[in-house]
């Protein structure tokens, strides 16, 4: 099993529309290397930080599982689509996205000054400089020591 953190802004999908929904493809991903880590190295039963970017605070609010191994991104194919990309075809379609299911909403966020001041979390991708992309690796010990901190109580 690997472990991830995929981003999202709460405003366009948070992690109560995940637990609404129940399970969701994770698409619209437009950076090769997180594409890559979707295609390539993501597996069914994979742990997933779900994590809420561009609000106050940014924070880790939750726990998603990957539930199905990538295929091709039917939004890179849709003119109306605003992940549209013209590039793509049906027989080269480019884009990949992962299906992930909703497994737990923490009992409170885990806010990325949290994490930056957490021991055990230096070396988390999450926390390098200029380390922008929506879907990253997190190692075994940082998902339970962000899991442990999102199910503590202040």
């Amino acid at each position: 099993m690997k472990y991830w953190l995929m981003k999202s802004e709460p405003s366009s999908f948070s992690i109560d529309d995940l637990k609404a929904q129940k399970s969701t493809l994770w698409d619209g991903v437009r950076n090769y290397q997180a594409r890559n880590f979707m295609m390539n190295e993501m597996k069914a039963g994979d742990r997933v930080l779900f994590y809420h970017s561009s609000t106050d605070p940014a924070a880790a609010v939750g726990i998603a599982e990957v539930s199905a191994a990538a295929e091709p991104d039917a939004s890179a194919l849709d003119p109306k689509s605003k992940y549209f990309d013209p590039k793509a075809t049906p027989g080269n379609p480019i884009w990949y996205c992962v299906r992930i299911k909703f497994k737990k909403k923490f009992r409170r966020p885990v806010s990325l000054e949290e994490m930056r001041n957490h021991k055990g979390l230096q070396e988390m991708p999450l926390l390098r400089r200029g380390n922008r992309l929506s879907v990253q690796p997190v190692g075994q010990k940082e998902f339970e020591i962000v899991t442990a901190l999102g199910e503590s109580k202040l």
